[in-house]
């Protein structure tokens, strides 16, 4: 063989080469994710962690030559002369080390609030600020409004994921909040993953609040196989802290209007949970009790039934008519109160459960058909609308279409009347070319 020969045979080989080994090579990401370096504020996000009328927290990090930061905010006008009006706060700063390093979390909660108000606001220090972003506050009493609902994220978040944040700020740009039921990040320490669900999201995350609860992915394991919960997880989201004692942050309440949104942590004290939860719905005095958490009570996948879970938590659903749990984990799509527990059970007045999923990573529908709407391969979103005594349900895909609605309607001394509205959408499986 001729040097010329040679030579393309060897470039050749090399290139099949290195494809072998990066197929083989787990892929993570393929989407560049940016980390700052300079200065510039980062993993800007907005929660709550009080009254969600007169309060608004956010959250957001530097790299290691800031070690302060600040947060300056005006009520919103249209005249760019508010800046003048601006009040400027310390943020409580943490550190935390990561794979790129050294970053310093900071964190804000923005008292004394006028309700149903819109903000401006940005954060930072010295010549390092964010742009200016906008939050309206709750107002004091019930009023219309939607919120959006995310199944699990977890993988390509920034290649894929974001495709599905984003497609739901488009059918939803007044929104409220947005909920997310577990598996954010698909390894619980990687900061890479974080940064791809940040960047994801983008200001979105700063100008829409979140309420986030756990999943598995968000637990990693210590040295002797002992699970904890993500060290991210609280320097990077300020939540309430009226919980179980151990669970704060992750298991927790907001109201919001006459809503009464419950986040429990389904990885760990469940029984501890089940009693909290008890004496928490014994007062309540908000009309709509929505309640998320990562692992289904009925599961969408197959061969994942959660029978133990369901034996604590139902009953207690059962008790104080819980009207919506909105659930992840199986990577399916699932929707019903058509409830088997060894027979067919139709519980016409009993909890709407809902499995879904944002990502990209799917898996196969149960065959057990409890629900009364179902799909698979497929990534969603979920608009959720209240007003008065109508809960207004959506279940969206990433391309626009209509896959599933329904409305809950509050009646005296009754169970909630669903309407079934389902749009005829053919439902989606493996095989499905719609």
């Amino acid at each position: 063989m001729g040097i010329k020969n040679k030579t393309k045979f060897t470039i050749v080989y090399f290139i099949i080469f290195n494809f072998i080994l990066l197929a083989q090579k787990p892929n993570r990401t393929d989407a560049l994710v940016s980390f700052s370096n300079n200065g510039a504020p980062e993993n800007i996000i907005l929660t709550w962690k009080g009254n969600t009328s007169t309060t608004q927290a956010v959250t957001w990090r530097t790299d290691a030559s800031i070690d302060s930061g600040f947060a300056e905010i005006a009520i919103a006008d249209a005249s760019p002369d508010f800046v003048q009006t601006a009040v400027k706060y310390t943020a409580i700063t943490d550190t935390l080390t990561t794979e790129h390093g050294l970053k310093y979390y900071h964190a804000l909660n923005f008292e004394n609030l006028t309700q149903n108000t819109l903000y401006a606001y940005r954060v930072g220090c010295k010549d390092h600020w964010s742009e200016w972003f906008h939050f309206k506050t709750a107002s004091s009493g019930p009023e219309p409004f939607s919120f959006i609902y995310f199944g699990d994220a977890q993988n390509n978040l920034l290649s894929l994921w974001s495709r599905t944040i984003r497609s739901a700020y488009s059918e939803a740009p007044k929104a409220k909040f947005m909920l997310h039921a577990g598996d954010l990040n698909n390894r619980a320490n990687d900061d890479t993953g974080w940064r791809e669900w940040f960047d994801a999201g983008d200001w979105l995350h700063a100008m829409v609040p979140s309420i986030p609860t756990p999943g598995n992915h968000e637990y990693a394991k210590d040295d002797n196989g002992n699970r904890f919960l993500s060290k991210f997880w609280k320097p990077q989201f300020t939540l309430p802290e009226n919980g179980v004692v151990g669970l704060e942050e992750s298991n927790y309440f907001i109201d919001y209007q006459n809503v009464r949104i419950i986040s429990l942590n389904s990885n760990e004290k469940q029984e501890e949970q089940m009693k909290w939860l008890d004496d928490l719905l014994q007062n309540n005095k908000q009309k709509w009790i929505v309640v998320t958490y990562h692992h289904p009570l009925y599961s969408g996948g197959s061969g994942r039934d959660n029978k133990e879970l369901r034996d604590l938590w139902k009953p207690i659903f059962d008790k104080y008519k819980v009207d919506i749990a909105l659930q992840g984990h199986d990577h399916t799509y699932a929707r019903g109160r058509n409830l088997t527990s060894g027979v067919n059970l139709k519980d016409n007045g009993g909890t709407m459960y809902v499995v879904s999923v944002s990502g990209p990573k799917m898996y196969k529908l149960t065959d057990d058909r409890w629900m009364d709407r179902a799909g698979q391969n497929t990534q969603l979103f979920q608009i959720i609308s209240i007003d008065g005594d109508k809960l207004n349900y959506k279940a969206i895909t990433v391309t626009g279409e209509v896959y599933d609605e329904f409305d809950l309607v509050k009646q005296k001394n009754k169970p909630n009347l669903l309407i079934d509205k389902n749009p005829g959408t053919p439902e989606k499986d493996y095989n499905s070319k719609e």
